[in-house]
């Protein structure tokens, strides 16, 4: 659907030269939810921009649905873009005009008739729920509201391609969820593929089935998003998968660990990073029988990514001989990620 080659986007200015972005490669497919991530200033809203064609790219090529977009005369791009629509982070709607109106303008842009547009603004309001706020104004309405009016605006003209420009980053959590919820549904139900730009991972974590990680102006990390979790390999998709896991020990839980080190016990407390496993397989229970080991879930914090668990456990294990040591080899031999916390 996306194909995205050897992109680069430099800005020239009289201070000098700023390269938004550099040598970015991207395959997005029909019906994905993409979603790319990173940093402010990193140049995610820069990449979307060149989707479209709002910013003309430096060098390199984008393909949308079979089209290469940097070879469009003027004309053949407006054309273009129908098939594209773009919701914003602060929705952007005409303050003049009703819900009704602000849906209705690019179908009065493109010339459809009163009738036409009367039918499928009905249909778009009753497809995001505010088919009872059709004669209200923007300032009449909450945050979520206005997003779901500028979704509806950006499906006006049918397109394959929704581009989302934070979309989320100026509502409460309560209402993310639920706009994020209604781009699932849309992407079901229409088979629209979905870009999706943010800084937090726990919208990518909701909505998208593939993630691109950008840092200063490259893309350093994609894929499938739970290939993506499981094998971070930069400190960016680190920090950002931090967000949505354990990543520091919390205070309660570090007096616990040093109290138990006062009792002089043998064995260690560690921390296991997971994805799957430890709810698949009889882990805890494995190294109970195979190492003779006593073991005692000291915290555990366990989250779904579509429906697949992942999250932390922090373990205390005690035994003899150094059988705690062969049960750690044991769970690193399983692919989870273990770190030891504590000698006790």
């Amino acid at each position: 659907m996306i194909r995205i080659r050897n992109l680069t986007k430099i800005y020239h200015s009289s201070s000098g030269n700023v390269k938004a972005l550099e040598n970015v490669n991207l395959n997005i497919e029909k019906g994905d939810i993409f979603g790319i991530i990173g940093l402010s200033g990193a140049g995610k809203s820069t990449l979307l921009r060149c989707i479209n064609m709002l910013e003309k790219p430096t060098s390199g090529s984008i393909e949308i649905d079979g089209v290469e977009m940097t070879r469009l005369t003027p004309s053949e791009l407006k054309e273009m873009r129908k098939k594209i629509g773009m919701i914003f982070q602060h929705f952007n709607l005409l303050s003049s005009r009703t819900v009704r109106g602000n849906v209705a303008f690019p179908l009065e842009i493109a010339g459809l008739d009163k009738r036409t547009i009367d039918k499928k603004v009905e249909n778009l309001l009753e497809l995001v729920g505010l088919s009872d706020k059709a004669d209200n104004y923007p300032s009449q309405l909450s945050g979520g509201q206005k997003q779901r009016v500028g979704i509806a605006r950006a499906l006006a003209n049918d397109p394959k391609v929704l581009l989302c420009d934070e979309p989320t980053s100026a509502l409460d959590p309560e209402t993310t969820l639920s706009i994020l919820n209604l781009l699932k549904d849309i992407n079901r139900e229409l088979g629209i593929t979905i870009v999706l730009i943010t800084h937090e991972m726990n919208v990518i974590k909701q909505i998208c089935n593939k993630v691109a990680v950008i840092e200063k102006s490259r893309v350093v990390e994609q894929g499938p998003l739970i290939e993506v979790f499981k094998k971070t390999q930069t400190e960016t998709a680190r920090n950002f998968l931090k967000s949505v896991t354990l990543s520091e020990i919390p205070k309660e839980l570090k007096d616990r660990i040093e109290n138990l080190s006062h009792e002089h016990l043998e064995g260690k407390i560690i921390k296991i990073a997971f994805f799957r496993e430890i709810t698949t397989e009889p882990v805890i229970s494995n190294i109970i029988r195979k190492f003779d080991v006593d073991t005692n879930i000291l915290y555990g914090n366990i989250d779904h990514i579509q429906g697949t668990p992942y999250g932390t456990l922090v373990v205390e294990l005690r035994g003899k001989n150094n059988r705690t040591d062969d049960a750690l080899e044991y769970l690193k031999k399983l692919g989870l990620d273990v770190e030891v916390i504590e000698n006790v």
